[in-house]
């Protein structure tokens, strides 16, 4: 089975200077495909690389699941970066496959990728290309926060270079989806989201308080597999399993939206609210991957954990009805 025929064609190749320059952090994983084939649909930005992380899958599946999709969009030489197999303090990751299959592609068992990935490592391609455009580079973080983290650790000035980093996780004053404290992304690695919000670099948070407001419902998903969209069959394919797997978690006939959510809030974040303030998150105990925001509100009178922090930005609330027509006609072009 192959993901689509023929190859993306570029309309805008006299436009491509004025693209927004991204890397995708990614853990593919359904609605990380989604957003990468939108990504390469979208003339608005220059996907300039790929790298992988565990999360829906393991750090090698989700590098194979890379290559495909790359390959899939016409683009088999945009650079993939094979991530950390682990999370910063060590241990066995924390893989969805529940959610996504084995393969992370809904068990659709797609033959491997003809191409392969770079010599560098995930953190070394981070760092690499941010100080190569200095202030030019966004990256889109779609799954634990590692590879940013170990790009943080690697270079002091790596904060300070990247043009923004738009951020999938937490779960900010609602409840999380791997416990009532934490989101899984976080919770994947939350001393890394730990590092990354503290970093000082110029960050826009999108957690699923935010995202669970986006759905395809069963209704959309049939008007998808219906168009004429280049990727529409594979996608709605793909989301059979996820689908199913909503049903059965949240009673939800459709699926949420996470990352293309996530994807909507770096090109269009005029259709999101956003509050500043720090967040830090918690390490240990009942609440690990616990996301908590300093609202500002309250002059505190001794210093705490919080204290001396830069800001992020939260994102507060959505315009549900724009974001998931952007998100419908971007995955119907044909």
């Amino acid at each position: 089975m192959s993901i689509c025929d023929g190859d993306l064609v570029d309309s805008n190749n006299s436009f491509a200077k004025q693209r927004e320059k991204i890397i995708i952090d990614t853990d593919p994983g359904i609605d990380d495909s989604m957003t990468i084939l939108m990504a390469f649909q979208t003339p608005e930005v220059e996907i300039i690389g790929l790298t992988t992380i565990f999360g829906n899958v393991t750090t090698k599946d989700a590098t194979r699941n890379a290559l495909l999709l790359c390959e899939a969009a016409g683009y088999p030489d945009v650079p993939v970066a094979e991530g950390s197999p682990e999370p910063l303090k060590g241990g066995e990751p924390r893989v969805a496959d529940f959610v996504h299959g084995s393969d992370g592609l809904g068990n659709l068992f797609l033959p491997s990728p003809n191409s392969k990935k770079i010599d560098k490592s995930a953190s070394e391609f981070l760092v690499e290309k941010v100080s190569e455009y200095p202030g030019e580079v966004s990256i889109l973080a779609l799954g634990p926060l590692t590879n940013l983290a170990l790009a943080v650790k690697r270079d002091s000035t790596f904060a300070s270079k990247v043009k923004r980093v738009v951020v999938l996780g937490g779960s900010f004053f609602a409840l999380g989806n791997v416990n009532p404290a934490a989101e899984a992304n976080i919770y994947g690695d939350p001393e890394a989201a730990d590092v990354v919000f503290t970093s000082g670099a110029n960050i826009d948070v999108v957690g699923i308080n935010i995202t669970t407001q986006v759905k395809l419902k069963d209704a959309d998903l049939e008007e998808l597999k219906q168009s004429k969209g280049k990727y529409a069959k594979f996608v709605c394919d793909m989301c059979k399993f996820y689908r199913d797997w909503h049903v059965k978690s949240d009673g939800v006939y459709g699926i949420f939206l996470h990352d293309p959510v996530s994807f909507a809030a770096l090109v269009w974040p005029e259709l999101f609210t956003f509050k500043k303030g720090v967040v830090r998150v918690e390490t240990q105990g009942i609440c690990v991957g616990h996301t908590l925001m300093d609202q500002g509100l309250k002059k505190w009178n001794t210093s705490n954990p919080w204290t001396d922090y830069s800001p992020v930005s939260v994102a507060w609330t959505v315009d549900v009805d724009e974001v998931l027509d952007y998100i419908k006609k971007t995955l119907m072009k044909p």
